[in-house]
């Protein structure tokens, strides 16, 4: 290492890893008797994120480590690169999201009751199968239902290294406004109306419009507006469609508190554990 520096090793990883790497698989990289200590890897990683500055890509820490991704700003362009079409989720799955997000951990039955209508067992089987949720444990009321949370792969997902990330629902004042940036200006559109959000990737961000889609998972032709230009949607998507579920829940403000465990709750991970409902 003598002749090659550490920023050098660091940045070449994280290149060619293609996923996150923590400062422990850094370390792992270099021999025992050259293995450089955590400050001096963090050190290093500073280093390579400033020489990001005024770049089309930046480093980025999340749950997972430390990657490199494709500037947010540069989004609409690159996202030409892929001409396949994104996958679109209705808006019933997101306002579940959401829930589980800010509630966690949260059962079927609550999501329910607080969204007025019925979750699909769609919505649940599209959040499992693309790792945004996990069962943590079972409520220990008559039936046990289960009990769900986020994953390491959901703080991934929207760029958040934890749970704290998550916007404040207190922080967000003016939802008429915001829903209308968001595409939801209608106060009375429910979750399982036919509108929808479409969600793609690219370099590790997610881009949302407006679309006309079916059932969670199912994917329909864009028409209309729905064929506009991608955006970036981030967490702040989830904390406004929260903040909206939230504003029209009768529970009090200490019955919005997440339940505390109520059951057989499985060990979390790390970086998904500890619910907070930011509210």
């Amino acid at each position: 290492m003598s002749e090659i520096g550490l920023v050098q090793i660091v940045e070449g990883a994280l290149l060619a890893a293609g996923k996150p790497l923590t400062v422990a698989q850094l370390a792992d990289l270099f021999e025992e008797n050259e293995r450089p200590d955590n400050a001096a890897l963090r050190a290093a990683l500073e280093e390579v994120a400033a020489r990001c500055e005024g770049r089309g890509f930046e480093l980025q820490e999340v749950a997972s480590g430390y990657r490199f991704q494709v500037r947010q700003s540069l989004s609409p362009w690159v996202a030409r690169l892929w001409h396949e079409r994104p996958q679109r989720y209705s808006r019933a799955l997101l306002e579940t999201l959401a829930l589980i997000a800010y509630r966690q951990p949260i059962t079927r039955g609550e999501i329910e009751e607080i969204r007025g209508v019925a979750v699909s067992s769609n919505i649940i089987k599209t959040l499992h199968e693309r790792e945004w949720i996990r069962v943590v444990g079972h409520r220990d009321v008559p039936g046990r239902p289960a009990m769900y949370a986020t994953t390491r792969q959901f703080l991934d997902y929207f760029n958040l290294k934890t749970l704290d990330q998550l916007p404040a629902l207190a922080d967000i004042r003016d939802l008429e406004t915001l829903n209308a940036e968001l595409g939801f200006s209608d106060p009375e559109v429910t979750g399982d109306t036919p509108e929808a959000t479409s969600l793609s990737v690219v370099g590790g961000t997610e881009h949302v419009t407006p679309a006309a889609a079916g059932d969670a998972g199912e994917e329909e032709p864009a028409t209309g507006d729905a064929a506009a230009e991608p955006r970036e949607a981030t967490a702040m998507d989830l904390a406004v469609t929260a903040a909206d579920l939230v504003e029209n829940d009768p529970a009090s403000e200490a019955e919005r508190e997440p339940a505390a465990g109520g059951g057989d709750l499985a060990e979390p991970d790390s970086a998904a554990a500890g619910p907070d409902s930011r509210s």
